[in-house]
């Protein structure tokens, strides 16, 4: 058991540090909560049911993690300290805002199934098409499809903001 735990760990530290870092732009903040991550990965192993891929599961944890800690230090963030949001319509570029990112943030967390998960897949799980297809039993044409409506989603509520 101990070997399969440093297997899982040594397999996906990495992808979960970055997904992290993508959400946070903090390494020390990413390297905690990924810290974190595993712990509550190790202490809840055996509620892992294999519904998905672990690499899902372990982001998923990593995210709640996240945005516990993002409610838990909201009273601390400093609103003249954020830049404006970016004026282009890249929604990639939105989110290296933190302004900007903390909205498209709140946008994909109230969007529909599945397009909450192929955008987060694809955007901060790094993941092809090809493997987001595969976790939902689909094709890789409709993960992209899917994608894109999401981007598209975000767009339109995004330019609601501004």
């Amino acid at each position: 058991m101990v070997t399969q735990l440093e297997d899982i760990y040594n397999t996906y530290f990495k992808d979960v540090f970055l997904y992290v870092y993508s959400l946070s732009g903090d390494k020390h903040i990413a390297e905690d909560i990924t810290s974190e991550t595993f712990m509550k990965a190790l202490t809840s192993l055996d509620s892992f049911r294999g519904d998905s891929d672990i690499h899902v599961w372990l982001c998923q944890i990593a995210k709640n993690s996240y945005y516990s800690y993002l409610r838990k230090k909201k009273s601390f963030v400093d609103l003249e300290s954020l830049p404006e949001p970016a004026s282009e319509d890249n929604v990639e570029q939105e989110i290296s805002t933190s302004e900007a990112s903390m909205k498209v943030h709140e946008i994909i967390q109230n969007l529909k199934e599945p397009y909450k998960k192929v955008f987060t897949l694809r955007v901060f799980g790094e993941l092809s098409f090809k493997q987001i297809g595969n976790l939902f039993a689909k094709s890789d044409n409709w993960a992209c499809v899917t994608y894109h409506r999401a981007r598209k989603k975000i767009k339109a509520r995004l330019g609601d903001y501004r």
